[in-house]
């Protein structure tokens, strides 16, 4: 599941795709329009940013911007970079693999083969959307603002 920091890091940089060439935005305007905690903000940008997927600048005309085109920013990789791995429990991650407790066959086991390929298909969807893609998604279909507004 998407973590508030993971969704948090992806509204901004939802925010920055939208920004003209050249433009910056700081941290404040992005959380004013996204309606994201200031110092939270902080630590998510910064963390962006250490990852190359951001950059900033200081002084009366900084801010953040995004540090290559959003066709180049994968949303997997963003999402990796703030909530660690996409696998939905620890033993079926490729990268942080981490045997249950409570399991005596790993190998075998019903419940780590079935969400690896959860795994495997949340990966297949994000590690091929770039952020030019989320950005350009359509609002919502009448389907799916029924179901928002809980008809």
């Amino acid at each position: 599941m998407l973590t508030k920091k993971g969704k948090y890091g992806l509204k901004a940089l939802v925010d920055l795709a939208r920004l003209g060439p050249g433009e910056t935005a700081f941290v404040t305007e992005i959380a004013t329009r996204n309606n994201i905690p200031k110092k939270f903000l902080d630590t998510i940008l910064l963390e962006l940013r250490n990852t190359g997927i951001l950059r900033s600048k200081k002084g009366p005309n900084g801010g953040y911007s995004l540090s290559k085109p959003a066709s180049e920013i994968m949303i997997g990789q963003v999402i990796r970079a703030l909530d660690g791995p996409l696998a939905p429990i620890r033993c079926a991650s490729r990268t942080a693999f981490e045997a249950c407790d409570d399991c005596s066959d790993p190998v075998g086991c019903q419940v780590r083969l079935s969400m690896t390929e959860v795994r495997d298909a949340i990966a297949t969807i994000l590690d091929n959307m770039t952020l030019a893609q989320f950005v350009s998604k359509e609002r919502t279909t009448p389907v799916e603002e029924a179901l928002i507004a809980g008809e």
